[in-house]
């Protein structure tokens, strides 16, 4: 008898900063792996899987059905960026709906076609955001929905989406709320302020503060968010129908992140560090930017057994390293 054919598992958005990592992380278990992403995907080197890599736009017609066709499972990773910006893009480009909740959409219908009564269904892992919640403080999980940007709006809206079929009963689907994901990754280095600020340190620029910096923000490494979602893939059957806020639970204000940022640059150049300076917030600053949030991820935690592993010190200065 032959042995059982590994699990498929299809992992959307792996050129990405996250999918990248994500990549690394399940190219080390016996798996059939297929990496897409719009980029070309580098598969990971000693990997004890088999990997597929294919280039593609996932919005182009019957692009998001061939990609997951016969998947056991699929990591949606695909958000709309653009090259200034992360989230905010989706504030000014009438075209990010497409991406961020159209493609959901065409996820889920192209596992409605391939759905077979009597075959278990596929689980679907997505990267949603904390920021869904709309609120600051400690997050949960428990609180009401009340998104204020356009993309946590979007990103709320693919969630539903994936509730939905989870309860039709065409997907186990798991909704994975992020805090900013930050630090170096095997792949590209993504965006957002720690790298903006690094990068700036780096080239000797002071670091300017968005009113006092007393705003408290979540931060979890990259290769912990990546271990995260394959705790969803492994315990998919607990977790399935609904979303799941991940984080440290430690949080920091955003001066002392960029004080901690200043101090680790001047560790590895030799030079004293760049000064931390306040400004007045800009007109493009929106009420996400004056929310500080919390993560309390007790539930996941008890359900998954993952714990964040990597210190922000310690991931501050490999950044640097990395960078410098």
């Amino acid at each position: 008898m032959s042995p059982p054919a590994r699990p498929l598992v299809a992992v959307l958005g792996a050129s990405g900063y996250l999918g990248s990592a994500v990549a690394a992380e399940l190219a080390a278990r016996p798996l059939r792996l297929r990496l897409v992403g719009r980029r070309r995907c580098a598969p990971p080197a000693d990997a004890a899987a088999s990997v597929e890599t294919r280039e593609v736009d996932l919005t182009a017609p019957g692009e998001a059905a061939r990609a997951v066709a016969d998947a056991d499972a699929v990591v949606h990773l695909v958000a709309h960026t653009t090259d200034a910006a992360n989230w905010r893009a989706a504030e000014l480009d009438p075209h990010a709906e497409r991406i961020n909740v159209g493609l959901m959409r065409s996820v889920v219908e192209a596992l409605r076609a391939q759905h077979r009564p009597g075959r278990r269904p596929p689980t679907v892992v997505f990267a949603g955001s904390v920021s869904q919640v709309g609120r600051s403080g400690p997050v949960d999980g428990s609180e009401p929905d009340e998104p204020v940007t356009v993309y946590a709006r979007q990103k709320l809206a693919a969630e539903r989406l994936l509730t939905a079929a989870t309860a039709e009963g065409l997907l186990r689907g798991v909704s994975l709320r992020l805090p900013t994901v930050y630090g170096r990754g095997p792949g590209p280095q993504g965006r957002g302020v720690v790298l903006a600020m690094t990068h700036r340190a780096l080239a000797g620029e002071p670091l300017t503060l968005w009113g006092t910096g007393a705003v408290e923000r979540d931060l979890l490494h990259v290769a912990d968010a990546a271990r995260a979602v394959a705790a969803c893939l492994d315990h998919a059957d607990e977790l399935a129908g609904r979303h799941w806020p991940v984080g440290t639970g430690d949080p920091v204000t955003v001066a002392q992140l960029f004080t901690a940022i200043a101090r680790s640059v001047a560790a590895r150049t030799g030079r004293p560090p760049v000064p931390v300076r306040c400004v007045e917030p800009p007109r493009t600053a929106t009420e996400t930017d004056a929310r500080g949030t919390v993560v309390d991820s007790s539930a996941f935690r008890s359900v998954t057994g993952w714990r964040p592993r990597m210190p922000l010190r310690q991931a501050l200065d490999d950044l640097v390293a990395a960078l410098a």
